[in-house]
Order: structure tokens, then C-alpha cells, then sequence
């Protein structure tokens, strides 16, 4: 009985590592430094984008989708059927033209629409730390207004 005691305390703290070892299914972390690393590198695919655009893919579930995106002059307007964009400022600042009517788009995708205007909607100003959720189905557009870049981690949320 002493010598089952004895390895039960020998064997506790080996459990011990192993249960915290187990990473859940799905879990992810984007550390600051990560995404400071990932934001170099957008900096250059953006400077020989057309749109000076550019999005790194961080990940891709059932509901939702991760993207980190480096703007380096005004987007395109954007109309999404089936998703909610929410963008979460890094750095830079930017105004939101969202809402209104999207004139003259164009389906680049199923359930997507670019290109055109917005006729109407609001305008909001969005710096570092700002976070904003756009509705599916509203037209939006970000607006550089004299800023040089724009960095923003974006969450799609799938399934409207």
C-alpha cells in the first residue's frame, strides 16, 4: 500500500503536464507580436496590390473567419449577403463610409458585390483600438482620407 502512495505522488505531477498540454479543438491566439510580424509582410504585398490591399488568411471555420488586412489607400465598397464583417483596429485611422445604398455594384463572388458607389449612409472615424461590426447586407467602405496605412484584424462571422 506504501509503494502505491509513493508512485501516486511520482505520477501526479507527470498528469499534471500532460492534461494541460492538450490544446482544445479550434483554439486560436494571435499574439500582438504575431500580428506586428504578420502586418510587415502585408506591407509589402500592399505596395504592389492595384487596390493597395493586402490580407493574410489566419484562419477559416464553419462560422467564422480571421483575416488580418493592411490598407494603403481607400477600398472598394463592399456588400456581403450572408456575413458580418468586424473589424478591429491595429493602427492607422480610416473613415467608415457604411449604410445607405449601393449603387453600380458588381457580384465578384457568390453572395458578394463590389465595385460602385454608396449612395447616402454615415460616415465614422476609426484609429487604433476601435472596434466596429458591420451588418450583412449593408454596403461599406473604407476611406483613407489623408492617412498612409490602415491595419485591421478582421472576424467574419458566416451564416446570415
Amino acid at each position: 500500500m506504501k509503494r502505491f502512495w509513493v508512485l501516486s505522488l511520482l505520477l501526479i505531477p507527470f498528469l499534471t503536464v500532460a492534461a494541460q498540454e492538450s490544446t482544445p479543438a479550434g483554439l486560436e491566439h494571435w499574439s500582438a507580436a504575431s500580428l506586428k510580424q504578420f502586418g510587415q509582410t502585408l506591407n509589402q504585398e500592399a505596395a504592389t496590390d492595384p487596390h493597395h490591399l493586402a490580407v493574410k488568411q489566419l484562419s477559416d471555420f464553419p462560422n467564422e473567419l480571421f483575416l488580418l488586412g493592411l490598407r494603403e489607400a481607400d477600398g472598394q465598397v463592399e456588400w456581403h449577403e450572408t456575413q458580418v464583417d468586424v473589424f478591429v483596429v491595429q493602427s492607422g485611422s480610416a473613415t467608415l463610409l457604411v449604410g445607405g445604398t449601393m449603387v453600380n455594384g458588381e457580384t465578384v463572388a457568390p453572395h458578394e458585390k463590389r465595385n460602385g458607389s454608396i449612395q447616402g449612409g454615415i460616415r465614422r472615424k476609426l484609429s487604433a483600438g476601435d472596434i466596429v461590426r458591420i451588418p450583412a447586407r449593408v454596403p461599406h467602405q473604407l476611406l483613407l482620407e489623408g492617412s498612409h496605412e490602415f491595419t485591421y484584424f478582421v472576424i467574419k462571422v458566416k451564416g446570415y
